[in-house]
């Protein structure tokens, strides 16, 4: 595992871009002062250093901290590549989960599903390991409007109602 020490002996960091420059050159093809890493399959911003390849936004998380987050960062805008520190803040699994976006759907609205046995839209909502139903409606508004009710309690600062930007 990286240290901090190591990190800022290899790379410089901006926090104000959230990006990281070479300030080696460990390879042929590094040059001194060009970016460090690209996008990784997942689309985050990945850095490999002493053949060990780290997420950029740990190692933003590092590089201002001084040790690596004991959990997930969140990134708080929702795009896996803008690393600047003021983007990111520690998070559990599930307040993660809560700044996602809609997953696919039939309504593309979190916490909504259609209930073809019922004719109607369905509002759930999954936390602490428990799925609560919080009832049936007409439109798939009036029930991602329940859940969100819901979810602002639940997620405070984390709640992302999934709408677009």
């Amino acid at each position: 595992m990286i240290t901090q020490d190591r990190l800022k002996e290899v790379l410089c960091y901006n926090p104000e871009t959230g990006f990281f420059f070479w300030r080696v050159a460990k390879a042929q093809c590094i040059q001194i002062g060009s970016r460090a890493g690209n996008t990784n399959m997942y689309g985050y911003w990945a850095i490999k250093i002493d053949k060990k390849t780290y997420l950029a936004h740990r190692l933003a998380w590092l590089y201002v901290r001084g040790n690596f987050p004991k959990g997930n960062l969140d990134h708080i805008n929702r795009i896996r590549t803008d690393c600047r520190i003021a983007n990111l803040r520690e998070a559990t699994s599930e307040q993660n989960m809560a700044n996602r976006k809609a997953q696919r759907s039939r309504s593309n609205l979190k916490g909504v599903a259609w209930k073809k046995s019922y004719n109607r839209w369905s509002a759930q909502i999954k936390r602490n390991h428990k799925r609560m139903h919080l009832g049936y409606f007409d439109t798939a508004e009036e029930a991602h409007a329940a859940w969100c009710e819901v979810a602002k309690q639940f997620d405070g600062e984390f709640f992302f109602s999934g709408a677009s930007q």
